[in-house]
């Protein structure tokens, strides 16, 4: 598969993309768990079909030591027995809120109060942001075929 656009070497797309990861840094900076961080970027991924990201983010939790067992099962995270509760409800929060036009109404007020009971401001705000960004990020690289399987962790920080 080849890209339809270079957004590597094109001088919006450059751009766009370091916007984009000001504010994930942002996020990252937050005191949101960096693990909690990786299976939301997974989740909406595989949601999204987005290959690019699901290979990236996945790469990037097993280098920092997440197990291949929780990496495996992000798809069926409700069967899953491995998710602490506040995974659980990160990751649910990540599925209505990816699948937002999917739901009228948007996220259900059960499972936004199911986050709030396991994640404080700062983080819950810094969870929102993730998920409404890595849909971003999955969008761009849907739309324009960005292929997936070659990312080294590490390789664009």
């Amino acid at each position: 598969m080849e890209a339809r656009l270079n957004v590597f070497g094109n001088p919006v797309a450059q751009k766009l993309v370091q916007a984009f990861n000001a504010a994930g840094k942002v996020v990252s900076d937050s005191s949101l768990p960096a693990a909690t961080q990786e299976l939301v970027k997974i989740r909406a991924s595989q949601i999204n079909g987005c290959g690019f990201c699901t290979d990236m983010h996945t790469k990037d939790a097993a280098a920092a030591g997440e197990s291949s067992v929780r990496l495996h099962l992000v798809a069926a995270w409700r069967e899953a027995t491995v998710f602490t509760e506040a995974e659980r409800a990160a990751l649910e929060l990540t599925e209505q809120g990816t699948r937002i036009a999917d739901a009228a109404g948007g996220v259900p007020d059960e499972v936004w109060a199911n986050a709030v009971k396991h994640y404080d401001e700062e983080q819950l705000t810094a969870l929102v942001g993730l998920i409404a960004l890595i849909n971003a990020y999955n969008r761009m690289n849907v739309i324009t075929q960005q292929p997936a399987g070659g990312y080294r962790p590490g390789q664009f920080g």
